[in-house]
């Protein structure tokens, strides 16, 4: 299987790139063809601009991001990942969570790669059914808190809930089935039984990426968001959830509703 990684760290010798190269030595290990996007060794430009689209400038910044992925006139930088995005049957994104989300420079690749009409638009299917349907996606993400921060009752909020705009409003969005998160707590009180305990574990989560459930995510074509009072389908249909389920986990199916 081909997997992309897309690493977003500025310290090669952070937890998170120490994980990288493991990901990457574990993954060739088991088989697979392994590309790695380095943002921060390629000095990737963070803020999306007109200048990706070869002079094409309106009506507007969305309107002309699909102009310029349908006439082949993206800057060939962002067309080299587009083409990663496609030849990858899984994609994982590689991160430290710096307040409470993915780095600024990670967010630049995705506001600039994931153009209009290539990876969302009018007349693209989404929450899935989008352009990358049938590959999947995994965040793996260092956090410096214990993990009774990241819990239901934890002063950060569930991990889950920190993630849900990635996973959900980013890759399940377009289309990926998207596994459950990789995280490691304590990023900065390690030692090396820590680390060595971290990176087993990440090895068996790499071991499973091609085999394990996804996250249940509702699919928007699949009735659930198409309730009576709902003309345009956008709310969860009355009943859809188990009882007392609020928040973001309305979105996840019981088993057997997917």
């Amino acid at each position: 299987m081909n997997v992309l990684i897309v690493y977003a760290h500025p310290d090669p010798k952070s937890l998170t790139g120490s994980l990288k190269d493991f990901a990457v030595d574990a993954l060739r290990a088991d088989g697979h063809e392994v590309a790695v996007t380095d943002l921060y060794a390629m000095k990737w430009q963070a803020a999306a601009h007109f200048t990706d689209f070869d002079g094409i400038t309106g009506p507007d910044f969305m309107s002309a991001s699909g102009e310029a992925y349908r006439s082949d006139r993206l800057i060939a930088e962002v067309r080299a990942e587009q083409q990663k995005l496609l030849d990858a049957d899984l994609v994982i994104l590689q991160f430290p969570l710096w307040w409470f989300t993915m780095p600024a420079i990670l967010k630049g690749w995705i506001d600039r790669v994931f153009t209009y009409d290539f990876a969302y638009g009018a007349q693209v299917s989404r929450y899935g059914a989008g352009p990358f349907t049938g590959k999947r996606a995994l965040v793996a993400t260092t956090v410096g808190g214990r993990i009774g921060h990241y819990t239901d009752r934890g002063v950060n909020g569930p991990i889950d809930d920190l993630l849900f705009p990635i996973n959900h409003g980013v890759l399940s969005f377009t289309g990926f089935d998207v596994l459950p998160p990789f995280v490691a707590h304590s990023a900065v009180h390690l030692n090396d039984q820590r680390y060595t305990e971290i990176a087993e574990s990440y090895r068996q989560h790499l071991a499973t990426a091609f085999t394990a459930e996804p996250i249940p995510y509702r699919s928007e074509s699949g009735g659930d968001y198409a309730g009576l009072t709902y003309q345009d389908g956008s709310e969860l249909v009355p009943g859809r959830e188990p009882h007392g389920t609020s928040g973001f986990a309305l979105h996840i199916a019981a088993p057997g509703q997917r």
